[in-house]
């Protein structure tokens, strides 16, 4: 039997995906905290719900607006939620397309913490571009 998370992200997804970061958000901790690695335009730690709003903002600035994300399937128990997932844009006129993993700390039943995993940082990278200097991050 599936764990509840696993609909629960889902569904989180599902919202990010029409736009809706702060549906998205619904199942996550106040302090929330989503960790991206790497050297692309989106690497850092963006927390809090300003953090998560400015990264949803940063990758449709990049992509003139054609991030998409697919999920593959999600893994749940107490502790953690695994979401194994695929990114295609366009970006600088070139389509990009990659697999990730979300691993994400789950505390009190929400969304705590997550880091990306991407299956290769250097394809990962590569499809961001570089980051601008003195990009902040909340």
């Amino acid at each position: 039997m599936a764990h509840s998370l696993e609909s629960t992200i889902r569904d989180a997804y599902a919202a990010f995906e029409c736009g809706d970061v702060d549906g998205y958000l619904e199942s996550c901790s106040e302090d929330f905290s989503f960790n991206i690695p790497g050297r692309g335009a989106i690497a850092g730690s963006w927390r809090g719900k300003e953090g998560l709003h400015e990264l949803a903002r940063k990758a449709m600035e990049v992509t003139g607006g054609s991030f998409r994300e697919e999920v593959e399937d999600a893994l749940a128990n107490d502790q953690h939620v695994v979401v194994l997932a695929r990114h295609r844009f366009t970006r600088d006129g070139q389509s990009r397309d990659y697999k990730t993993a979300h691993v994400y700390n789950v505390r009190d039943g929400k969304l705590a913490v997550c880091w990306e995993q991407p299956q290769d940082l250097s394809i990962f990278d590569e499809a961001w571009g570089l980051a601008h200097a003195g990009a902040a991050k909340l």
